[in-house]
């Protein structure tokens, strides 16, 4: 698969990519979307969720920051999306760690339909049904096939489901990829995750047709920035400010070059 198509996609069509996200990450997920080229807005009140997602390219749901009347315009949120077919990606940021965090994504899944559902390993298998433990929001050791743990959930419900970490797992219906770029000092910035799901949302709202492969592409396009980014930093802090950089000006070249995604 050549990723560039998809990067070349979201600048050129440059969706609006509507959050409902973590408090902790919510600047980093607007400047990555932009960054990328497209348009991030975060409308969070129920009086409007409704209406902005129905204005919206995709939809980027998070629930790192939980609160029961959060989730309640999540819901009006992607009810509109759904009746327009917009993307719905939802981060499933802690599940694992409190039986409340693992209801309200069940509930979500329940009352609407998810084009993606993302996570760590142990966010993955907790909500596919597995006995595990989340810690805090960082993962835990999954003694599972993740990728038959990604599939089967995937079957399930009827959409794509990414697995990120060391390799990043996106399985559905019709196949799976793995993308192995990135870099370590990812898990040393707060946010890669929140940023991950942002991505995923711009790039499906870019190519919606092709939700499993517009995920990989922006997993993919993501990492290999960070690839670029980590070899001009110095730690943390000047990684996110050359992250930022390096997504904007990723070349065809690099992206080609770069991209280690194994269908």
């Amino acid at each position: 698969m050549d990723i560039y198509p998809f990067i070349r996609a979201v600048r050129e069509r440059q969706p609006l990519v509507h959050h409902l996200t973590n408090w902790v990450t919510i600047y980093d997920c607007a400047q990555v979307v932009k960054s990328f080229g497209a348009s991030p807005v975060m409308a969070h009140a129920p009086e409007e969720a409704g209406d902005m997602a129905a204005l919206a390219s995709a939809l980027v749901l998070n629930i790192g920051t939980l609160t029961s009347e959060f989730v309640e315009s999540m819901k009006i949120a992607a009810r509109a999306a759904n009746k327009k077919n917009i993307p719905v990606v939802l981060d499933v940021c802690g599940a694992g760690a409190t039986p409340f965090r693992d209801r309200k994504s069940l509930e979500l899944l329940d009352a609407v339909k998810i084009s993606v559902i993302k996570g760590n390993s142990s966010e993955i298998a907790r909500v596919a049904g597995l006995r595990v433990r989340t810690r805090g929001v960082d993962a835990t050791d999954v003694r599972e096939d993740l990728s038959r743990v990604a599939g089967e959930l995937a079957a399930a419900r009827g959409c794509t489901v990414v697995v990120t970490g060391r390799e990043d797992i996106v399985a559905a219906s019709g196949g799976l990829f793995v993308v192995k770029n990135g870099h370590e000092i990812m898990s040393r910035v707060v946010g890669t995750g929140c940023m991950a799901a942002s991505v995923i949302g711009t790039f499906a709202g870019a190519s919606p047709d092709r939700t499993v492969e517009a995920a990989a592409a922006g997993l993919a396009a993501f990492e290999i920035a960070a690839e670029l980014a980590a070899g001009r930093s110095n730690g943390p802090g000047t990684f996110k400010q050359n992250l930022f950089d390096a997504i904007f000006t990723l070349s065809e070249e690099e992206a080609s070059s770069m991209q280690r995604v194994v269908p």
